[in-house]
């Protein structure tokens, strides 16, 4: 089932328990090369979620602003994007051009993702993918511009949203995670996963 909320066509359970699995095993082996961690935001404060990258860039954050580069703090080249991955985004973009990168970000009971938008990159022609795994999130949807009207929906272990067009830009976020509600990951939790287009 594909819901289209203000411009993001959200594939609801695109994943099955499988496929789910199959990412996740290829994840946890990019992490295991890239560990996770907390970045500072440009602020001076730690953000709630731990992340990593894969591809041939990594997003990253500290004082001096939010930005790719090209290694992981530990000085290590990221690696590659899980191919089970790449399929996804093969899969519903249908486009030849291949992320450079995966970001991934973990998120415990407790953390969560003002609302913001993806403007880092060089092309906002090409969409952002973003899947989910693990216990639900709920994504807020704002709007082009701060401020204004807002729509919520509960992102599910297996769901995949696609960011192109009119969304491309729109401000997002995650409110609040809910504990429990996957069995996916041992300790709970949720991983969300999002392709990007750098160059």
């Amino acid at each position: 089932m594909v819901l289209r909320l203000k411009g993001f066509d959200i594939h609801k359970g695109w994943l099955d328990k499988p496929a789910q699995a199959q990412v996740l095993a290829e994840v946890r082996d990019a992490v295991r090369q890239a560990p996770l961690f907390h970045p500072d935001s440009p602020y001076g404060k730690k953000m709630s979620v731990r992340m990593s990258s894969a591809g041939q860039y990594g997003w990253f954050s500290d004082r001096s602003g939010y930005r790719y580069v090209p290694q992981h703090p530990n000085g290590s080249t990221w690696p590659p994007i899980p191919q089970a991955v790449l399929d996804i985004w093969s899969a519903l973009t249908g486009l030849e051009r291949q992320p450079e990168c995966c970001l991934i970000n973990y998120y415990d009971a407790t953390a969560r993702m003002g609302l913001h938008q993806d403007k880092d990159e060089a092309d906002f022609r090409w969409p952002v993918v973003s899947v989910s795994l693990g216990d639900d999130g709920l994504f807020r949807i704002g709007n082009q511009t701060r401020g204004g009207k807002t729509e919520s929906i509960w992102l599910q272990s297996g769901d995949v949203v696609v960011m192109g067009g009119e969304a491309r830009l729109t401000y997002h976020g995650v409110d609040k995670i809910r504990p429990g509600s996957s069995a996916l990951l041992k300790d709970g939790g949720r991983i969300n996963l999002t392709l990007r287009v750098v160059d």
